[in-house]
């Protein structure tokens, strides 16, 4: 046993409760660890201000738990982590694994520095009930689609939770604070934005390793029903559990024990965990997924960039659009910097394919506003709408928001509830394109900017010269 501490690094593993890269580094030290983040520009610059201050919440929630002892530094991870372990006599550094590529490459510049120095880091664990990498088909090839990478994904053991590690001797020094955080964050962003607003979300609920816990039970104790109101996005019907797993309060194995406990017909949720892992796995195999479409073919699709274009892309990110279920989703977004799942395939689908617009500009909108902004999740979830990524032939799937908002939100509750200018409106007036349009349309409500049959038809003449395109290339 050593009696200089262990530097542990925290990044998307923001909890002390089941965490074994954490006990690996009690056990490195006898307890006497010292607990970091580091604010790193790479990182944070292209973040939103939400995502930040969501992330600086659930900081603030995790230092509360470490007594106040929480370091924080800012700049580049090496030299910060070198300095450091100089100043606390440290020899070694331990760290949950990163499985995402700018996490790895990032984790394999430190490990050169601090072992040209003589200092050990170790990465253990992962952020993932089974890490990316470890399912693969007969073969040993990483599954393409999501229901093979299923089925090897539940024959793979998923170890029990760990207790918090106990006896901890926590070993503060200097620490420049969180501020760090909001000064960087958001400080690299699109030209195309434009005007668009900064502002911080205002997430409907708390940050950290507690409040993560107390939604979890209170999901586990209705999740009975989670299958059959999943879709309902006016209904408090799905888990809200995406932004504990983004930044670590809560594990994703964590998640699985809780809902062991009920019936196995009441599991069906176990089944979105499975697709924000298989997702994490595509791009660990396939890591230039992140701007660049899996599907080959669909790189010749023909997408708008002009000055229109830009203009239609901020009149859907404003939620100004003339389609109440979409601008419903839209503001959403921008209010609490969340949105219904549901909602986030109606809105992306109208981006792609009744504007036009390309999906790399939509997804980074969704990060720049969400606070449970995940890149692996966020990214091939738009390539799946777009018809560029892992579902073989799903571009003909283009979802009319008004029959969306019809079978989805029936009465408009969840319509009215985010925009305002039909909060007073009864459906199904309040689903219609221009909630009614003509004399009918309520006052400050834009019409529609796009009428969704010719744009439909536009989108699938697209496609086919695309196809084209690509068998002609071939």
């Amino acid at each position: 046993m050593s009696s200089t501490p262990t530097i542990f690094w925290f990044r998307r593993d923001l909890r002390l409760a089941d965490n074994p890269a954490l006990v690996e580094a009690a056990v490195r030290s006898d307890g006497i660890v010292a607990p970091t983040f580091i604010v790193d520009p790479a990182f944070a610059a292209p973040a939103g201000p939400s995502r930040a201050a969501y992330l600086r919440s659930t900081l603030e929630a995790l230092d509360a738990t470490l007594d106040g002892n929480l370091i924080v530094r800012r700049g580049e991870p090496s030299a910060e982590l070198l300095a450091l372990a100089r100043e606390l006599g440290a020899s070694s550094v331990v760290a949950t694994t990163d499985h995402a590529p700018a996490g790895r490459r990032r984790d394999e510049r430190v490990a050169r520095a601090l072992a040209s120095e003589g200092i050990d880091v170790e990465f253990r664990d992962s952020n993932y009930a089974v890490a990316p990498g470890v399912v693969t088909t007969k073969s040993g090839s990483p599954g393409q689609v999501f229901g093979a990478f299923r089925r090897g994904w539940e024959l793979v053991p998923v170890a029990k939770p760990l207790e918090a590690p106990t006896g901890m001797r926590w070993r503060p020094t200097h620490s420049v604070g969180l501020d760090a955080l909001s000064e960087i964050a958001g400080s690299v962003r699109p030209s195309y934005f434009g005007e668009l607003p900064d502002e911080v979300a205002n997430p409907q609920w708390s940050a950290g390793e507690l409040a993560a816990h107390e939604r979890l039970t209170s999901f586990v104790a209705t999740a009975s029903s989670y299958a059959e109101r999943r879709d309902l996005p006016g209904e408090d019907a799905t888990s809200r559990l995406s932004p504990f797993l983004r930044f670590g309060a809560l594990h994703p194995r964590q998640v699985l024990a809780a809902l062991a406990e009920v019936s196995p017909d009441e599991r069906s949720f176990e089944s979105e965990v499975c697709w924000r892992e298989f997702y994490a796995d595509v791009l660990f195999h396939r890591p230039e997924s992140i701007g660049r479409e899996l599907q080959p073919s669909m790189a010749n699709l023909r997408v708008d960039r002009d000055r229109a274009a830009v203009k239609r892309f901020q009149q859907w990110a404003r939620g100004e659009t003339g389609y109440p279920l979409v601008d419903a989703g839209m503001r959403q977004l921008l209010n609490e910097g969340w949105m219904h799942n549901r909602v986030r395939m109606v809105t992306a689908s109208f981006l792609v394919k009744h504007l036009h617009l390309d999906w790399r500009w939509g997804a980074k909108w969704f990060m720049w506003r969400l606070i449970d902004g995940d890149v692996a999740s966020n990214q091939h979830g738009w390539q799946w709408t777009a018809g560029t990524g892992t579902d073989p032939a799903p571009f003909h799937r283009i979802f009319n928001p008004s029959l969306q908002a019809q079978r989805f939100d029936p009465q408009g509750v969840y319509i009215r509830r985010h925009v305002a200018e039909l909060s007073s409106l009864g459906a199904p007036q309040c689903l219609l394109p221009g909630a009614g349009g003509g004399l009918l349309a309520p006052e400050g409500y834009p019409a529609p900017i796009v009428e969704l049959n010719r744009e439909r038809t536009e989108a699938l003449s697209r496609f086919a010269e695309a196809r084209e395109l690509a068998r002609v290339r071939s």
